[in-house]
């Protein structure tokens, strides 16, 4: 019987999807759990695994497609062992996989692989539907299965839902966006002004990542009150450890940034005023006991934060060695959702490029955001008239009013400083 391979919802705002790499090609034999592509989400590249064993009978999506809808078939799969009906079903995003009938033979397969049932009150037996791969890593984990929604074909679990399980326990349920139709009209010429459409010029296609970026960035602008309060901070004292520390640490090959030392000062000062510690979630502030800080990195096309947890517990060596990981995983686009998802507090550095200060949009629903600049030799006067010359750093907290007010928004900053101008608290 002939199956589809849906498009599979691989992020909790997914919408559509690109077929980066086909992992296999027309007339491959595979199983349950084996690799069949690459799909690009809106922030990053993840491996997608089949669900059903059969041979790959037609690829229905062309590397580097764009723009392909979640549940939208994307290649089709010859199985003897599935009824038509299980062939259909899944093509309704809404149906549960509870409605699927099956021939014998499959119910054999469905029952020692992929089936784990659980009782109710009343003694039914409920089917849960998970890939091998699933089971097993949900096993490792002791995951419940049952408190899972699977984004596979008809419902089933695949390794991307439990990847994500927990990071959305505090999420509420994304707002469906309108589905983004794609153009064969590549240059749109009723969108190009006049004036231009005798110069030269190339098109340049809006990918998923830059759709998100516009779409979020837009409404942060649009939809949450900013105030941006600005301090410029003396990090002497804090080169200078780091001097030391770097020194000692070289057998180690470890090397502290500065920013690393921010992320700790930050996530210092949100145990210090934790009303900071705060996300919006529609008509209700939701405030957080650890320091989970998302921290900018700049992409090939665009930019991700992945979150850095319980950073008020970590020494400045595991920060280093963390971030160092997560950045690179980042640039190569092969973070995990739960590594990109969450937090409350962001920081977005531009000093290594030599910009002395700007203003952050917020991350929504994050409560504030650190916007670092350079650390510049600057004459500073003192009070008793002579002139300094000192590093500095300046920088901008963008808060929002809805959760933040302006007092305590001043008090975090004051405290951040308090913590970079002081570094020996950092390291205890």
């Amino acid at each position: 019987m002939k199956i589809d391979v849906l498009m599979p919802a691989l992020s909790p705002t997914m919408e559509v999807g690109t077929l980066a790499k086909w992992l296999v090609k027309k007339g491959d034999l595979v199983k349950a759990g084996d690799l069949l592509a690459e799909i690009e989400t809106d922030k990053a590249i993840m491996e997608f695994e089949a669900v059903e064993e059969g041979q790959i009978l037609e690829l229905l999506a062309k590397e580097g497609q764009t723009d392909i809808p979640v549940n939208s078939p994307i290649a089709k799969i010859q199985s003897d062992d599935v009824d038509e009906k299980v062939s259909n079903q899944g093509k309704d995003k809404e149906k549960a996989p509870l409605d699927i009938a099956v021939s014998k033979n499959a119910v054999e397969v469905v029952e020692n692989k992929n089936e784990i049932k659980n009782s109710n009150n009343e003694g039914a037996s409920i089917r849960i539907f998970a890939t091998p791969l699933a089971r097993k890593i949900a096993a490792k984990k002791n995951i419940d299965l049952s408190q899972i929604k699977g984004s596979g074909p008809r419902g089933r679990i695949i390794k991307s839902d439990l990847e994500k399980f927990g990071t959305q326990s505090l999420d509420l349920e994304p707002n469906k966006l309108n589905q983004i139709v794609t153009t064969t009209d590549k240059a749109n010429k009723s969108n190009i002004p006049a004036i231009y459409s005798k110069r030269e010029f190339k098109v340049i296609e809006i990918d998923g990542m830059r759709k998100t970026i516009v779409s979020r960035l837009t409404s942060a602008k649009q939809n949450i009150p900013h105030y941006y309060l600005r301090r410029d901070i003396n990090m002497d004292s804090l080169i200078n450890i780091r001097s030391q520390m770097n020194e000692g640490l070289k057998d180690q090959n470890i090397k502290i940034s500065i920013n690393d030392f921010i992320i700790k000062a930050c996530a210092m000062a949100l145990q210090s005023v934790p009303t900071c510690n705060v996300i919006w979630a529609e008509d209700q502030i939701l405030s957080f006991t650890a320091s989970d800080i998302a921290v900018a990195v700049a992409v090939d096309g665009g930019l991700l934060t992945p979150v850095l947890l319980d950073v008020e517990k970590k020494s400045l060596q595991e920060i280093s060695i963390e971030m160092k990981t997560l950045a690179e995983r980042a640039r190569q686009k092969k973070l995990l959702p739960n590594e990109y998802q969450g937090g409350s507090f962001s920081i977005s550095s531009l000093g290594m490029m030599g910009i002395k200060n700007f203003d952050a949009v917020i991350n929504p629903p994050h409560g504030s955001i650190l916007a670092v600049g350079a650390v510049i030799k600057t004459p500073v006067a003192k009070e008793d008239g002579s002139i300094k010359v000192e590093s500095i750093v300046s920088v901008t907290l963008s808060a929002d009013h809805r959760m933040i007010d302006g007092a305590i928004g001043a008090k975090f900053l004051e405290r951040i400083a308090y913590n970079l101008e002081n570094p020996g608290l950092l390291l205890v």
